[in-house]
């Protein structure tokens, strides 16, 4: 019998060992301001490395100080932030997992201090700040700032880049009609507002050859905002850059009731997948390797997304293995913890 869930996806130049990736979640965990990894992102990230997590993606990492979510985000807008980095890759790579990083700008959802920027000044709620509307030459100064942090990730080791174009973050602010307004080139049409990501991706495909796959708000649970034939459109055109896959989130573009349940999301990755026929990533309350296993099995997504489930148990790929019957291999360091879920499991990753 074959299970999908932990078999392996190719991608450009790397292989995954499963099909389990454990999704951004912002950390918030950079104490010092500063955008640099501290100890905890060691443990957070090795933790689930160790847990045989096949794609550990970083959580948001700002290009700009100002692109931060919040003061204590992860940073790649300087090359003192490579070494940190680097490290982290080197700790994610020890137990057999891939890196990815999720670059990152906020817009008018950055929790900072000093100026905000976005698409148009329209506040996120009307509790917070009015964005600065970015002109032409701030536009092309953040594209580069992409580019840059392309080169960062590259020059630290990471495997595999995703770019955030969801959850109202810069880039989803450019997409949306709910909040670019604009009536210039990078506004109005569907094919204007696309031009900020197309020259991000531009920028990163002189420098980057390695995997590249792009997050999207698929439902913006919104009339008025993007709805899926707009999606469509742009997840054709990501295909047509060269993107791998497209990982199917939704929502918080603006404020909306999301009424959410196991798998809520998944038909957004399905039918992305079946009518682009680009591969996708599955994300939102999937926590039960049976589950898992059908959504690959039925085409409906080509990897799993993780997010709280990997929070509340580092470990869950050997639980998913366990209830669907097979064998895989942890750190020797826990093979009395091995033994006592695989009885005949004799081959472990060295000290």
């Amino acid at each position: 019998m074959i299970v999908k869930l932990f078999s392996p996806f190719s991608v450009k130049n790397i292989m995954l060992k499963n099909r389990i990736v454990m999704s951004p979640m912002c950390m918030y965990s950079s104490f010092k301001r500063d955008g640099h990894v501290s100890k905890f992102h060691h443990l957070h990230y090795g933790s689930r490395a160790m847990g045989q997590v096949g794609l550990i993606m970083l959580e948001s990492t700002a290009v700009h100080p100002q692109g931060r979510i919040s003061m204590k985000d992860l940073g790649i807008w300087d090359d003192s932030h490579m070494e940190g980095l680097s490290e982290l890759v080197q700790e994610i790579h020890r137990y057999g997992s891939k890196a990815g990083i999720q670059l990152s700008h906020a817009g008018r959802k950055a929790d900072i201090e000093g100026e905000i920027y976005a698409p148009s000044p329209l506040p996120y709620k009307m509790d917070r700040p009015v964005p600065n509307e970015l002109s032409i030459s701030q536009i092309q100064e953040i594209i580069n700032h992409f580019k840059e942090a392309a080169r960062r990730a590259k020059g630290a080791e990471f495997d595999l880049i995703e770019l955030h174009g969801a959850h109202g973050y810069l880039i989803n602010q450019f997409l949306s009609p709910l909040t670019n307004y604009r009536t210039d080139q990078y506004g109005g049409t569907k094919e204007n507002r696309y031009r900020f990501l197309e020259e991000i991706i531009n920028g990163i495909n002189e420098i980057w050859d390695g995997p590249l796959f792009v997050r999207l708000s698929v439902n913006e649970y919104h009339p008025e905002g993007n709805q899926m034939d707009d999606m469509i459109y742009i997840a054709g055109r990501l295909k047509e850059q060269g993107v791998d896959l497209i990982d199917c989130s939704s929502g918080a573009v603006v404020p909306a009731k999301i009424d959410v349940f196991p798998g809520y999301q998944v038909p957004l990755a399905e039918q992305i997948r079946n009518e682009v026929e680009i591969a996708t990533g599955a994300v939102g309350l999937i926590t039960n390797p049976l589950h898992a296993e059908e959504i690959l099995k039925n085409n409906r997504a080509d990897l799993i997304f993780m997010a709280r489930e990997l929070l509340r148990n580092p470990y869950w790929p050997l639980k998913a293995a366990n209830e669907l019957g097979i064998e895989i291999t942890g750190p020797g360091q826990y093979s009395k913890a091995w033994e006592e879920a695989f009885p005949v499991l004799e081959k472990w990753y060295p000290n």
